[in-house]
């Protein structure tokens, strides 16, 4: 049947789960209000960024919105008097920038589409919401035999999945669920294939898997039916919460929320391995493990939503295993992810943060081994231990099931189209973490540059070359000095330089005045005189010539007697 629309040639399928961080750049008065101008950033990719301008009225908006969460937000408070002061506009950038990181630390809230439309306006501006009604009333076209009874806001976390409490005309008493998700960035079956998968999904048949109605899928989205159940899932079972409430309003801030007891948790985990296990030896991806794909049926965990793997829709927790490349199989993922659901069922909530630095005391040391070969900073250095390993801990090895046997059949063309989608997924997470894993070397590398002490070893570093360099210099000078010297002293001992006389120019006519006579040798005055180009060691020379012009004294000089032959005799 013709079901929903086709997707648009060439439309870029964003992964939602990658975090959005953001930093206000610089603010800008107008005439009557301030702008922000606030620069946007989807993962590790500078290039993959934008700009967007926001007035403190629509963080006001945004948070009003947000209240549902139950949430303390860090939202600074309203001024109507000199809100214009550059003072009180700098002091507010730094609160409304502290706002903006409490929001896209906090898992939940930074995956709601209010926050996504408030940082990225151009991709997600779309109503989803409507998009989805339109898709499945013409699914109600091809089959008049259902109708909706009530649509279920938010019920879920992801936005661009919707969900409507929906009825059959032959069995009006009994309530199902729709849920509607156009594809995602992990899509890689053909089209062929995925109709084929989905189809299939209503034959399945597991004791741990939420038994699915129908589901059908086109080009552009999918579409499953599933029975309502009141008790909801193990997350409202944990926090006490009614399963039609709004996500947010359920899980950010619970009031009463409560870890199982030891016989659960035992139970629960056990069955939750066991059909994880099962998918995985039938070479069936799955990787959306948490507590809220955990239906309670009876005293039974049955896993939600198989079909996400088919639709390529992004793990809830992608956000936290891309950051260790030791968790790159669909395997690894459902462990980590398998971990996450142990400490709820054990602490009544999530992890503060992942790693784990220290787990609180549980009711059982089993329990808190098993966190730390999953959840500890060891476990991320080294690799994730397996669903058989688990299946072999002392939690798990005595807890007996008495289950039905599933009913699996797969046709052997879809199998190996399953498995090479799953290598796609896999190659796709190990080059986004390989990503991360270069930008946070480098984000080291320049913190470390940065540093105080990396500056103060910088400047000490110089100072030694500065220093060292002088040294040197000092040598070279001295052995030029030594050098010369010592070939001086080689070509026998160093008399002071003498002014050479003039040649006395040949008479070429006779002269009534006699020529200056010359000094005797004996009487020549002999002055010592420094050469450019010979260098004087140490000083002494220079100081010896000084000594000669300061101690001469003219009247020192004997006289002369002056003989001249050149004169005429006359007889």
């Amino acid at each position: 049947m013709a079901l929903m629309e086709k997707r648009s040639p060439g439309k870029v399928l964003l992964d939602d789960t990658v975090p959005l961080r953001c930093v206000i750049e610089a603010s800008q008065n107008l005439q009557s209000h301030t702008e922000y101008i606030i620069r946007v950033q989807r993962g590790v990719s500078a290039e993959n960024s934008w700009q967007i301008i926001r007035r403190y009225s629509d963080f006001d908006i945004l948070n009003s919105n947000l209240q549902i969460s139950g949430l303390i937000l860090p939202l600074p408070p309203k001024k109507l008097i000199g809100n214009m002061d550059r003072e009180f506009i700098a002091e507010r950038q730094r609160g409304l920038q502290n706002y903006l990181n409490f929001i896209i630390t906090q898992h939940v809230l930074s995956s709601c589409e209010l926050v996504k439309k408030f940082l990225d306006p151009t991709n997600y501006s779309s109503n989803y919401t409507e998009i989805a009604l339109q898709q499945v009333s013409m699914f109600f076209r091809s089959e008049p035999n259902w109708e909706v009874v009530e649509p279920l806001k938010e019920m879920g976390w992801r936005f661009r999945k919707r969900y409507l409490l929906i009825k059959s005309k032959d069995q009006p008493k009994e309530r199902q669920v729709l849920s509607w998700a156009d594809l995602g960035p992990d899509m890689f079956l053909c089209d062929k294939d995925l109709q084929s998968a989905m189809k299939l999904l209503p034959s399945w048949s597991h004791p741990y898997i939420y038994p699915v109605t129908f589901a059908t899928a086109s080009e552009s989205s999918g579409l499953v039916i599933r029975m309502y159940n009141d008790k909801g899932t193990l997350r409202d079972y944990i926090c006490k919460a009614k399963p039609k409430d709004c996500f947010m309003k359920k899980y950010c801030s619970p009031k009463k929320s409560q870890g199982l007891d030891l016989q659960q948790i035992k139970l629960f985990g056990r069955q939750i391995l066991e059909v994880l296990k099962f998918l995985h030896e039938k070479r069936i991806p799955y990787g959306h493990l948490h507590s809220s794909n955990v239906m309670i049926d009876g005293d039974a965990c049955k896993l939600l939503d198989i079909e996400n793997s088919f639709l390529g829709l992004p793990s809830y927790y992608r956000p936290y295993y891309t950051q260790s490349r030791k968790i790159n199989t669909t395997e690894a993922i459902d462990v980590y992810c398998f971990g996450h659901v142990l400490y709820e069922m054990t602490y009544g909530k999530p992890p503060d943060s992942v790693p784990v630095d220290s787990f609180p005391s549980a009711s059982s040391s089993h329990i808190v081994s098993v966190l730390q070969s999953i959840l500890s900073a060891e476990a991320w250095k080294a690799s994730m231990p397996t669903i058989a390993q688990l299946l072999e801990t002392p939690l798990f090895v005595d807890v007996m099931l008495n289950a039905e046997k599933p009913q699996f059949k797969i046709p052997s063309k879809l199998k190996e189209a399953l498995k090479a989608a799953k290598e796609c997924m896999e190659k796709r997470l190990t080059e986004e973490q390989k990503a991360i894993h270069r930008h946070k070397r480098l984000a080291r590398a320049q913190s470390h540059h940065g540093s105080e002490e990396e500056k103060k070893k910088r400047k000490i570093l110089a100072r030694k070359k500065s220093k060292q360099s002088l040294t040197e210099n000092e040598v070279d000078d001295s052995a030029k000095i030594n050098h010369s010297n010592n070939a001086n002293s080689g070509s026998g001992a160093s008399s002071p330089l003498t002014s050479p006389s003039s040649p006395t120019p040949p008479s070429t006519a006779v002269s009534s005045v006699p020529a200056a006579p010359a000094l005797p040798p004996s009487h020549k005055l002999e002055v010592p005189l420094p050469s450019e180009s010979t260098p004087l060691a140490n000083g002494t020379g220079r100081g010896a010539l000084l000594s000669s012009i300061q101690s001469f004294k003219k009247g020192h000089l004997k006289p002369a007697t002056t003989r001249d032959h050149n004169m005429p005799t006359i007889k």
